[in-house]
């Protein structure tokens, strides 16, 4: 599945089929939770954030892929993410773009 940030697949003659999207809630156990909060006294990367940043935005954008599928679509373009804060040490990350079926 070819996915694009642009709104369009350059050379392809692309046929529009819906909006798709993959969503995920993420959050770390206490312990982690814990050691982000002494991080904060310090300064720095909070790697544990990052990690579990980077692994939901992974299964987000399988779940949007997932549902490209189902509409038998070969692309999805425009990809874009979305991030919110659900609860302390908790986000959601959305995954969402067009899927489209490329002609030629």
């Amino acid at each position: 599945m070819k996915l694009v940030s642009i709104d369009y697949i350059p050379g392809a003659e692309i046929e529009v089929l819906e909006l798709v999207k993959g969503t995920v809630v993420q959050s770390k156990h206490i312990g982690k939770d814990f050691m982000a909060g002494m991080k904060t006294l310090v300064g720095g990367e909070i790697k544990g954030y990052t990690e579990m940043l980077n692994e939901a935005r992974q299964i987000a954008v399988k779940r949007m892929v997932d549902e490209a599928k189902l509409l038998n679509a070969d692309a999805v373009i425009g990809v874009r993410f979305s991030s919110s804060q659900i609860m302390t040490g908790a986000a959601e990350v959305v995954a969402y773009g067009t899927a489209v079926k490329i002609i030629k």
